[in-house]
Order: structure tokens, then sequence, then C-alpha cells
């Protein structure tokens, strides 16, 4: 009876520690700004936009940044607006998200605020 037991809460502890584990990384994605990004690239619309600001939002994902963005949003069937959004980037790609530089972005068709670069492929 206890050899069971204990079976049973080696089993408990494991299904405890997946499921921290997958919520940890969906938490990781939601404050990352990727599972934005991965549900734009899917159905949004490409735009490109003059990365206006970017600031460390305090967030680091495997020692990656999560970087704050204003952006100059440019539609292509519209007038350009502003929109904030954030974003993860390797150390390495830093030299891409910088001001003044234009960049691509998916937009939700929906909520034209909701913006994620797309310079990345999820």
């Amino acid at each position: 009876m206890k050899a069971r037991r204990m079976r049973l809460l080696r089993g408990f502890s494991a299904v405890i520690a997946v499921s921290v584990l997958l919520n940890g990384c969906a938490i990781a994605n939601k404050m990352s700004g990727v599972s934005q990004a991965r549900e734009l690239q899917k159905k949004g619309v490409s735009a490109e936009a003059e990365i206006l600001e970017i600031w460390d939002t305090g967030i680091s994902v495997n020692e990656n940044p999560v970087v704050g963005l204003l952006l100059e949003v440019r539609p292509a069937d519209g007038r350009a607006y502003q929109a904030k959004t954030k974003a993860l980037v390797s150390r390495v790609h830093i030299p891409m998200v910088q001001p003044g530089l234009v960049v691509p972005v998916w937009l939700d068709p929906a909520d034209p605020t909701r913006v994620s670069l797309a310079i990345y492929e999820y």
C-alpha cells in the first residue's frame, strides 16, 4: 500500500512539474511578444515601420532581451500611425532593431495597433 502511494505521488509530482514548465513557457511567450508575433505571422497583414524608440523591458529569455518599441507603422493602404509593441531580440540582432531603421512588421487587420516585428521566422 505504501509503495503504491509513493508511485502515485511520484506520478503526480511529474504531472505538476510538466504543467509548471509548460505554463512557464506560455507566460514567457506572452511576456516576450513571441505569441503575438506567431499569431500575426499567420493572420496579419504585412507592412513596414520605422523604429522611433527602443527600451529595455527588464525581461530576458535565455539571456536575450525583450525590448519595447515605439513604431511608426506605414501600411500600404493607409496613413502612417504610431504603435507600441515588444519583441524578443537575440543579442546578436540588436543592430537590426535600432531607432531610425525601417523594419517589416505584421499588423492585426482587426486591430492595427497590434503590431509585431516580422524579422524572425517562428
